[in-house]
């Protein structure tokens, strides 16, 4: 599987410069610097999230606001959502006061939600039937990324609608990627979050390691960072690990959201994962310390006590 790189042909170019009808749901971490790229790239975006209040920065800078998802969707040419869980994209798209009840036919739905491939199909059918398009695309590189617009954005679904909105999602994203059919995007997701906290376990382990031998913290990372062992967590994670800074980029308690996802897949489909069942586990452990809603190295509140 490899990375899509947009080359823009001319009529892709004047797509580029076409201001596009946008509704964007979900303003969380994730959600309100991403609506704030296609704001900020001249698209008219309408908002609806649960709390209004935090789309006051936006919409003091000209975007609109919707009372509703379906209020949201009625005029958008193109839909993103970013909201939680599996539930919440469902009530979203096909709830009662959902996008379903006034989205036009060929509207696309780009859900950046990390949710259930299997839900995601099931979803993306019931919309087809009303000639809705919708494109599975979760995103990694936490609230950093997004603040930089420089994500990775996972994507299932149709091939033509993924090629359409590309240049929405180069606004919000480095890296795009069309991984195949709906809910391969979110199963490609479940892959990258298995990667980093396998990842985080180790930098985790590291830390402490390191703190227990009496080494200097940012001189060892200094030497390892440039070797073999460097990655995104042991850069943008250890060192806040060392100084005990659990502020959030990316939750705990969405990172366990995430994890169940896997292990629900895997079990499903008889795969044995036995170092992500681990750290799930002591996931729950720093849940049952009352720090859900810390950054996900937190873990490292765990590996300590485990120490």
């Amino acid at each position: 599987m490899q990375g899509f790189n947009f080359a823009p042909t001319r009529s892709a170019c004047k797509t580029l410069r076409m201001s596009q009808r946008i509704a964007f749901i979900g303003l969380g971490i994730m959600g309100l610097p991403m609506a704030g790229h296609l704001l900020h790239a001249g698209h008219a975006v309408t908002l609806h999230t649960r709390t209004q209040s935090k789309s006051q920065s936006l919409t003091s800078r000209g975007a609109a606001w919707a009372e509703s998802p379906a209020e949201a969707a009625r005029d958008a040419q193109i839909i993103f959502v970013c909201v939680t869980d599996t539930p919440d994209v469902q009530d979203v798209l096909l709830g009662a006061s959902g996008v379903i009840k006034t989205a036009s036919a060929q509207t696309i739905i780009v859900d950046h939600s990390t949710i259930s491939p299997a839900a995601t199909r099931e979803i993306a059918d019931v919309l087809s039937n009303h000639g809705i398009h919708l494109i599975d695309a979760p995103v990694s590189g936490g609230d950093v990324g997004a603040k930089n617009a420089t994500l990775s954005i996972m994507c299932g679904g149709d091939r033509a609608s993924f090629d359409r909105v590309t240049p929405l999602l180069q606004k919000m994203g480095k890296t795009i990627t069309y991984c195949g059919q709906s809910g391969n995007g979110q199963l490609t997701k479940l892959v990258n979050q298995i990667l980093v906290v396998g990842t985080l376990m180790a930098v985790c382990e590291a830390v402490k390691f390191a703190q227990k031998s009496g080494l200097n913290i940012d001189t060892t990372l200094q030497a390892v960072g440039a070797g073999a062992a460097k990655s995104w967590q042991l850069e943008q994670l250890a060192p806040k690990m060392a100084a005990g800074d659990f502020a959030p980029g990316f939750m705990v308690d969405l990172v366990q959201k995430d994890l169940r996802l896997v292990m629900e897949f895997a079990s499903q489909n008889n795969i044995n994962l036995p170092a992500t069942a681990m750290i799930q586990s002591l996931y729950t452990k720093v849940q049952q310390m009352g720090c859900g809603r810390e950054g996900t190295q937190a873990l490292f509140k765990a590996v300590d006590e485990a120490i």
